[in-house]
């Protein structure tokens, strides 16, 4: 039990500061946006929901094969997750966080195979989050080609 605090204190956590330290700013607010961007209040709360559900699916792994191919795959997602904020509310390089997403959402739907026949229930609480991420996607490319 310890072992999941910890993956879930880490993962919200890390996300939480990723967050406060890459705010969207001024910057974001000036940028063209299509009509189906959520409102700003709806992203903690979904990434909050998502992180949790990411470190429970990671926890889950890493018991069974912490240096397997699936927990690889998780680290890699959040290595992409986590580089993603940086990239287009710091960096402004909304291009980059497309491909970013891209990527992460390759790592996420590797991380969903790998796991479906070790773990059912982790490759399914990542399900929400490969929606999302694609749904992010759709709305970063957007972004991108409105301005």
């Amino acid at each position: 039990m310890f072992q999941l605090l910890l993956f879930v204190a880490g993962v919200v956590g890390i996300g939480w500061l990723i967050g406060a330290t890459n705010p969207p700013g001024e910057w974001y607010a000036g940028l063209a946006k299509p009509g189906f961007v959520p409102p700003n209040w709806a992203f903690p709360i979904a990434w909050t929901i998502l992180y949790i559900l990411i470190a429970v699916a990671g926890w889950r792994t890493f018991r069974r094969e912490p240096r397997g191919k699936p927990m690889r795959a998780w680290a890699a997602q959040m290595a992409l997750n986590f580089a993603w904020s940086p990239v287009m509310f710091t960096m402004h390089q909304i291009g980059a966080a497309l491909v970013i997403l891209i990527a992460l959402f390759v790592a996420i739907v590797a991380y969903i195979s790998l796991e479906l026949s070790r773990d059912r229930l982790a490759a399914a609480l990542f399900a929400p989050y490969a929606a999302w991420v694609a749904f992010a996607g759709v709305l970063n490319a957007a972004i991108w080609r409105l301005n």
